[in-house]
């Protein structure tokens, strides 16, 4: 007979034919078929099959089940094998309530959340409602899939006795969590959305609105935070960008008012500043820059003469 049976959890305890027969008689007697007698013959039974089966190899306790059906229902017992897989479906919904994940989904549908630190472990949610009992359902789920499938036996008890805290840990295996957006390097050339594709920005307004838009692509793909942690640089070539067009188009009124003749246009003064920035690297910018107001100058006055060239140009800055 075997010596040895293995447990659902792993463990390799001994062997007990006592055991197979007075779950055998309790499915007896609750179909009111059989005696004592005739569930220590199925056990005999069971335990024949069994080593002619297994020989030396040690037999799992859900292998033992399935030989006890077989063996109840070949010996006339079909209504007790019927009882039996019940009772069998029975315990094993028994020991699954008993697990954590399901004492925890147990908490989450019936407790308050004023009285449930689970259910407000997250400021976001609302664990009162049923999308919020939903989603909590989800994250702990998840949690216990990673807890028990992903991380070393170590991490898990550290985890488990709060040792450790792994933050976002529902999301452990789908994303990266909280991130940091560059705008400098996104905007730079232009950016895709997923679905289409974004040019580079040309005016603070611009990037005031693109700088949403690429928190809320991102956080579509991650999860938790979204932060731009250097807001006011990444920010800075839309204002830059824009003060060079506010400054061309107050060029352009102030040359139509002091040099009307000339009929200079606002595409005049975009080829003219792009051809000076591409001599002098240098283009109208906030904190002033001589270097191209001196070749701004130079051009203007070929055009229209020193003194509107000068009066437009102190108008236009």
């Amino acid at each position: 007979m075997p010596t040895n049976i293995i447990k659902r959890d792993g463990r390799i305890v001994s062997y007990d034919e006592s055991k197979i027969t007075d779950a055998i008689f309790k499915a007896m007697d609750a179909s009111s078929h059989g005696t004592r007698e005739d569930a220590v013959r199925v056990a005999d039974a069971v335990e024949a099959t069994l080593e002619q089966k297994f020989g030396s190899a040690t037999p799992r306790v859900e292998d033992i089940q399935d030989v006890v059906e077989l063996t109840l229902m070949h010996n006339g017992f079909e209504d007790v094998a019927k009882n039996y897989i019940i009772y069998r479906a029975s315990r094993t919904r028994t020991r699954e309530m008993k697990t954590r994940l399901m004492k925890i989904y147990d908490e989450l549908t019936n407790a308050d959340a004023a009285k449930s630190d689970m259910k407000r472990d997250n400021a976001n949610i609302d664990g009162d409602t049923a999308m919020g009992t939903m989603l909590k359902y989800g994250s702990e789920g998840a949690k216990d899939y990673y807890e028990k499938y992903l991380l070393t036996p170590e991490q898990s008890e550290a985890y488990r006795n709060g040792d450790i805290h792994i933050h976002d840990f529902d999301f452990y295996a789908l994303t990266t969590t909280c991130c940091q957006i560059d705008l400098l390097k996104l905007f730079k050339g232009g950016f895709s959305t997923g679905h289409g594709f974004l040019r580079e920005p040309n005016d603070i307004q611009s990037y005031s609105a693109l700088a949403c838009i690429a928190i809320q692509s991102n956080q579509n793909d991650q999860h938790g935070g979204q932060s731009i942690v250097n807001f006011d640089y990444g920010l800075a070539p839309g204002v830059a960008k824009t003060y060079v067009k506010l400054y061309r188009t107050n060029l352009e009124k102030a040359l139509e008012l002091l040099a009307p003749d000339a009929h200079i246009t606002n595409d005049d003064l975009k080829k003219m500043m792009a051809d000076i920035e591409a001599k002098t690297y240098r283009r109208p910018q906030l904190g002033r820059n001589s270097v191209y107001e001196e070749a701004e100058l130079a051009a203007l006055t070929s055009m229209v003469g020193h003194e509107a060239a000068k009066r437009a140009q102190d108008f236009a800055i």
